[in-house]
C-alpha cells in the first residue's frame, strides 16, 4: 500500500508491543481503516506490574475508544492523594480531584484489567497478533519498513512501524539515566477491617529515603475481590538484600513506617509475591524516520509517578491516530505528531525531574522543603489548582479529539 497524491491511503502498519500504548494505537488505526498487525515478544501477550491510576487525561482516551464504561466496572474511584511524613506528622502529599473546573476522579485499576479490556477490543476487531517476536532492529527502504526479530528473522515489509515496545526498546533514542529508586509492588485484597484512607492513594514517608503506599486497584484478578496495590520504595542495588532478608523482615519494615498497613501487608505470603520495578529517565524523539514512530516509553520514560506512563502512552496513541487522520503525506504526519505531543511530554518530563527527588532521595533538606510547602500552602486555591491539573495529566495538554 502506498501514498495518495493528495493524502495518505490506508496504510499497512506494524505495531511492536501489546502494552496500553500499542493496543490503543492498534484500535485507533484499525478503526480508521488501516491494516494493523501487532507483534509481541512473549509467547502470550500479558501485562507487567500491579496497579496504576488512570488519570482524567487517560480516561478521555478510553472514552473516545468507547471502553471507559468497561474500565470503570473493573476499577475503583480514587478521589484524592494523601501522604504523611512520619518524622514530623506533616502533610507531604495533599490533592483532591474535586479541585478542578470539571472534577473527574482518577481510577485505580490493576494493569491486568486495563490490558484485558484493551485486548478484548483488539480481538473483537480481529487484529492479528504475532507472538514470540522480540524486535532487535528495522530495515528501512524508500517505500517500506521491515521489522527484524531475534535470530535475524525479518518480518514482512510495512508502510509504517509504530514502536510501543517500552523503555528498553532497541529503537529508542535519547540517553537513559537510571533513577536511584525503584519499588517493590504487590496486589492484595482490601481487608474487611482497616483504618487506611478509603478511595485514596495513601502514602507514608521517612524523609524521602523510605516510602510506603497503598492504592485501590479495582478487581484483584487473582481473587475477584476488591484489591489494592501496595508498594515500597527501594534502591535497585538493595533489592537482593531485601529479598534475602525475607518476607517477615519486609513486613516488619513496612509496618514500622506505617503500622495501620498491617492488614494489607500481612497478606503477602512470600517475597515471590512482590515484583521489583526499576525505572529510568529518557526523552527521545517522536519519530526516528518518516516510517518509524514511537509511542509511550519508547519515546519518553521517567519515574511512573501516579500512573503517568500509561496515561501518556494512551495520549500518544490518540495523537498519532489524529495525525494520521489529518496527514496529506508522511512529512506532514511527522510534524503533526511531534508538535501535538512535544510540549506536554517535555513539561511532564521536566516536572518529574523536579519533583521525584522530593519523594525519593537520600537527603533531608528537600523533604523538609516539601513538607513545609505542602503542609502550609497546598490548600491555597492557586496552588491546589496547579497540583490537581498536574496530577490529572491535563496541564499543558492540547484538546483531545
Amino acid at each position: 500500500m502506498g501514498i495518495k497524491e493528495l493524502g495518505l491511503a490506508a496504510q499497512n502498519i506494524a505495531i511492536i508491543g501489546c502494552g496500553p500504548g500499542g493496543l490503543a494505537s492498534a484500535l485507533f488505526l484499525a478503526r480508521q481503516g488501516h491494516a494493523v498487525t501487532l507483534f509481541e515478544r512473549f509467547s502470550q501477550p500479558k501485562p507487567l506490574g500491579s496497579g496504576l491510576l488512570i488519570q482524567p487525561s487517560g480516561q478521555q482516551i478510553l472514552q473516545s475508544l468507547d471502553l471507559l464504561h468497561e474500565i470503570k466496572q473493573r476499577a475503583s474511584p480514587v478521589h484524592q492523594l494523601n501522604g504523611i511524613s512520619v518524622h514530623n506528622n506533616r502533610r507531604a502529599l495533599d490533592m483532591r480531584y474535586k479541585h478542578t473546573r470539571n472534577p473527574v476522579s482518577a481510577l485505580g485499576i490493576h494493569r491486568a484489567s486495563l490490558f484485558q479490556v484493551l485486548m478484548d477490543a483488539v480481538e473483537e476487531m480481529g487484529i492479528p497478533i504475532v507472538v514470540n517476536s522480540k524486535l532487535v532492529g528495522v530495515k528501512e527502504m524508500d517505500s517500506t519498513i521491515q521489522p527484524v526479530f531475534v535470530g535475524d528473522i525479518a518480518g514482512e515489509p510495512f508502510d509504517l512501524l509504530i514502536d510501543a515496545s517500552g523503555a528498553r526498546s532497541p529503537l529508542a533514542t535519547g540517553r537513559v539515566r537510571r533513577l536511584s529508586y525503584g519499588a517493590f509492588w504487590a496486589t492484595v485484597d482490601i481487608p474487611a477491617d482497616h483504618s487506611v484512607m478509603p478511595n485514596a492513594l495513601d502514602q507514608r514517608y521517612l524523609y524521602a529515603r523510605k516510602m510506603a503506599g497503598i492504592m485501590p486497584a479495582g478487581i484483584n484478578p487473582a481473587t475477584g475481590n476488591q484489591g489494592a496495590a501496595i508498594f515500597w520504595s527501594e534502591k535497585p542495588e538493595n533489592a537482593d538484600y531485601v529479598i534475602k532478608a525475607g518476607i517477615e523482615s519486609f513486613r516488619d519494615e513496612f509496618c514500622k513506617l506505617w503500622p495501620e498497613a498491617e492488614p494489607f501487608v500481612a497478606q503477602i505470603g512470600s517475597m515471590d509475591d512482590l515484583t521489583m520495578a526499576v525505572y529510568g529517565h529518557r526523552t527521545g524523539r517522536a519519530e526516528s524516520s518518516k516510517r518509524l514512530y514511537h509511542v509511550g516509553d519508547s519515546w519518553h520514560c521517567t519515574s511512573p509517578q501516579l500512573g503517568q506512563g500509561a496515561n501518556m502512552a494512551l495520549i500518544d496513541a490518540s495523537a498519532l491516530a489524529t495525525a494520521m487522520e489529518d496527514a496529506v503525506d508522511l512529512n506532514y504526519l511527522s510534524r503533526r505528531y511531534r508538535r501535538s505531543r512535544s510540549f506536554h511530554i517535555k513539561l511532564y518530563q521536566t516536572l518529574s525531574v523536579m519533583f521525584t527527588p522530593l519523594y525519593q532521595s537520600n537527603g533531608r533538606f528537600l523533604p523538609l522543603i516539601r513538607d513545609l510547602t505542602i503542609h502550609y500552602f497546598a490548600r491555597w486555591p492557586l496552588v491546589r489548582g496547579f497540583i490537581t491539573r498536574t496530577v490529572s495529566g491535563v496541564l499543558g495538554l492540547k484538546p483531545i479529539r
